[in-house]
């Protein structure tokens, strides 16, 4: 599959936390905590599990800093 996205990055699912219409994915990514809000639909379409290995794929208009 192509896909416009350049922001790739290989990650292993840590934990899935299904609501009523959303689910939270936690993934770790070379130590680092990356967190994902999907709907349970795609949650459970993709069958995600702890310890699956997933890309995850990052695409923002905007970035803020804070300090």
């Amino acid at each position: 599959m192509k896909i416009s996205g350049r922001n790739k990055l290989e990650a292993t699912v840590k934990e899935v936390i299904k609501g009523a219409v959303m689910a939270k994915v936690v993934m770790d990514y070379k130590g680092v905590e990356l967190v994902a809000a999907i709907t349970v639909d795609s949650a459970e379409d993709l069958d995600l599990a702890p310890g699956d290995k997933v890309t995850a794929l990052v695409k923002a208009t905007e970035m803020m800093v804070l300090k």
